[in-house]
């Protein structure tokens, strides 16, 4: 990843509390994946509303995370304030492959590649169009007629 797929990243702050540290201090691991479902959230409640409310209008809609690459570079420590950033690298048909980081004044502490999928009733569907529209990365939405 580098600091091009994160320039137009929705942005989430942070605040680390205790409950979220491992008995050394530092940030646990699975602490991290939580931090990161948040801004994946909030990135679509943005762009499309509640989850909950897509998933009634939708059918039943859902997004599950098929795949996730995840770099632990450096730890947080209770009461850091961070920054989970979160932007879409590439909407496929059923999936939407996003690009997450989680910062500390500006330096990256972990960094993801995630693949979320879009699923109704236990099989993947195609991303709705008012979806696909709204999560378009900025450069392809810039250059699409």
């Amino acid at each position: 990843m580098d600091s091009t797929d994160l320039a137009d990243a929705h942005r989430l702050p942070v605040r680390v509390y205790y409950e979220d540290t491992d008995f050394s201090g530092f940030v646990y691991h699975a602490s991290y994946l939580r931090f990161m479902e948040r801004g994946r959230t909030e990135l679509l409640r943005g762009l499309a509303g509640d989850q909950s409310d897509l998933h009634r209008e939708a059918g039943g809609l859902v997004f599950v995370v098929r795949r996730m690459a995840i770099d632990y570079l450096k730890p947080a420590r209770m009461d850091d304030a961070l920054v989970v950033e979160t932007a879409t690298r590439e909407l496929r048909g059923a999936s939407m492959h996003l690009a997450q980081a989680i910062t500390r004044d500006g330096e990256i502490l972990v960094q993801a590649e995630v693949v979320v999928a879009c699923v109704r009733a236990g099989r993947a569907i195609r991303l709705p169009d008012s979806l696909r529209r709204a999560l378009a990365p900025k450069a392809a939405a810039a250059t699409d007629p």
